[in-house]
């Protein structure tokens, strides 16, 4: 059972402990569906200061909306066109300090102001992304792209 904590340890601590968590909630689940929905939730508890989390897959060449925290969001995102979009093309991590400033962005929800996409991959193909907003700007750092890339990588030994 699952309950909810305070992270109180320092930044990489509490990533860590995040990373057992998911870890220990996935295990054994062979649904891609459930797997998704319970890493937004626990990204959602965890995480300050963001106003959506979840995740895009990749269907007939666009990404359609998948398990998510937050408000209603947009449904399609083609390749190359916003930040989701952006890196499905360039199959990189994207951290957005100033969603504004950022050629193409798509405002699904006007509140947002900094941005994280961090591609999914499987078989060397985009299966999806992560997504995350936060409703300041140059809301994450380094070292919120390094745990949340590996956040994804073992996401991706479940799908």
């Amino acid at each position: 059972m699952f309950q909810s904590i305070t992270y109180n340890g320092t930044k990489e601590q509490n990533y860590s402990l995040v990373l057992k968590q998911l870890k220990a909630l996935i295990d054994g689940e062979p649904n891609v569906i459930a797997n998704l929905s319970n890493a937004s939730a626990l990204l959602n508890e965890f995480l300050d200061d963001v106003n959506w989390v979840g995740f895009y897959m990749m269907e007939d060449g666009e990404l359609v909306l998948g398990p998510f925290q937050g408000l209603p969001a947009c449904l399609r995102i083609t390749p190359g066109k916003g930040v989701c979009g952006t890196a499905v093309s360039e199959q990189k991590t994207q951290r957005v300090e100033d969603v504004n400033a950022f050629p193409g962005h798509i405002a699904c929800d006007a509140a947002s102001q900094s941005e994280i996409v961090v591609p999914i991959m499987k078989d060397d193909k985009v299966f999806g992304v992560l997504d995350i907003d936060s409703p300041s700007t140059d809301r994450f750092d380094e070292t919120d792209e390094k745990y949340l890339n590996e956040f994804v990588s073992i996401l991706e030994q479940y799908i």
